[in-house]
């Protein structure tokens, strides 16, 4: 589906944990988007040149949900945000996970959970999820839970493993039989995963987290290394917003 900008309205925010919040819109822009694709919204504030980028958490028609960490001034004027509110939205953008049917590992961490939940909620064939969190302070747990079946890590061990994700996996035997891996989270869980996936032979697809100013591929503000020069600009690069964000893990150098 081609990206639209519109004016979309605020359906709800709803503080989940301490600085994450969960806000539904009432806009197209998620209608036929694949798991894995982002929205950027502007800001009411027009020295705010930029909109701010939100991999997309969940869809239903003629709605999307977004889940965020207040990080800034704009995720700090979002998280304000009120029902019936105008909110101005472009999207769906970027290129989601491939449409595969394979046993799958889904893994997510920090701001990457919400991408990977909408891949656990529409993804076809048979899955677990991996969840990684710092503490007890977690987010979107049920939802993946009620989606599937869900393993959860926490690095202090508040819940569920104690360590990290390929802690969680190694544990529970979660690599046995998975035809592939995808993950979302920060790059050292990536890099991380990448070698997991190129040590256990399966096929892995990364959605990567960068700093994105224009959301199109214009200003190549969120450039990523890559193992072949990209036909656009003739370097090792890749814009992960335009050719991105998911990425066979093999394309990119984390």
């Amino acid at each position: 589906m081609p990206a639209r900008r519109e004016l979309g309205t605020v359906i709800s925010v709803d503080e989940l944990t301490p600085g994450m919040f969960s806000m539904w819109i009432g806009t197209g822009c998620g209608d036929s988007s694949l798991p894995g694709q982002f929205v950027a919204l502007y800001s009411h504030d027009r020295s705010r040149i930029l909109p701010r980028p939100f991999g997309i958490c969940d869809t239903e028609p003629g709605k999307l949900r977004l889940v965020f960490r207040v990080a800034g001034a704009g995720t700090e004027e979002f998280s304000r945000y009120r029902p019936g509110e105008p909110v101005e939205i472009l999207g769906p953008l970027g290129n989601g996970f491939p449409a595969l049917s394979d046993r799958a590992l889904l893994i997510g961490g920090g701001s990457g959970l919400p991408p990977v939940y909408n891949l656990m909620k529409h993804y076809a064939g048979e899955k677990t999820a991996v969840l990684g969190y710092r503490d007890s302070a977690m987010f979107l747990r049920e939802d993946f839970a009620a989606a599937g079946r869900t393993v959860v890590a926490t690095e202090d061990g508040s819940f569920g493993v104690r360590g990290n994700v390929l802690d969680a996996i190694r544990s529970e035997n979660l690599a046995d039989g998975a035809g592939v891996i995808f993950a979302c989270g920060p790059t050292p869980m990536l890099r991380a995963v990448k070698a997991f996936a190129r040590e256990q032979g399966i096929p892995c697809y990364l959605s990567l987290e960068e700093r994105m100013a224009c959301g199109i591929g214009a200003c190549l503000a969120c450039v990523t290394k890559s193992t072949e020069k990209d036909a656009h600009s003739n370097v090792n690069n890749k814009r992960v917003c335009k050719d991105g964000p998911v990425f066979e893990a093999g394309e990119v150098e984390l």
